[in-house]
């Protein structure tokens, strides 16, 4: 199996929706790190899993996106606790929507949420 990974980060605002969470309920700042990782079997004609500069570039479409956001407001989130785990998997949907999955078997994005705490979505690309 080969893997493509790219990470970039961005800082972005949100606050939790569920009660008691405390000071997560009031609006604050992460600075996220996305890491995205694509695998596949096969390389295709031009020894590529996939084109590492199609993917970077869709992913920085992303970032710009959501960098300086609050994520409570994009409409992904709309009516979800903007938690971490709901971002890794908002992320990689949008993700897929936007490149070339020919090749991909999975797709997986890991959201840090500062550097000691961060949630994967993983899916199966054409399910």
């Amino acid at each position: 199996m080969y893997s493509v990974r790219v990470s970039r980060r961005f800082v972005a605002q949100h606050f939790l929706t569920v009660p008691d969470a405390g000071p997560e309920n009031e609006l604050h700042s992460h600075r996220f790190e996305v890491d995205v990782e694509v695998a596949g079997p096969e390389l295709n004609e031009h020894d590529y899993l996939v084109d590492i500069d199609d993917l970077a570039g869709r992913i920085d479409e992303l970032v710009d996106e959501y960098a300086d956001a609050t994520l409570n407001d994009r409409p992904r989130f709309e009516g979800y606790n903007p938690s971490v785990e709901r971002f890794a998997r908002v992320f990689c949907d949008r993700l897929l929507e936007g490149i070339e999955t020919e090749g991909i078997e999975t797709a997986s994005v890991t959201m840090w949420e500062d550097e000691s705490a961060a949630a994967s979505y993983e899916t199966v690309v054409g399910e």
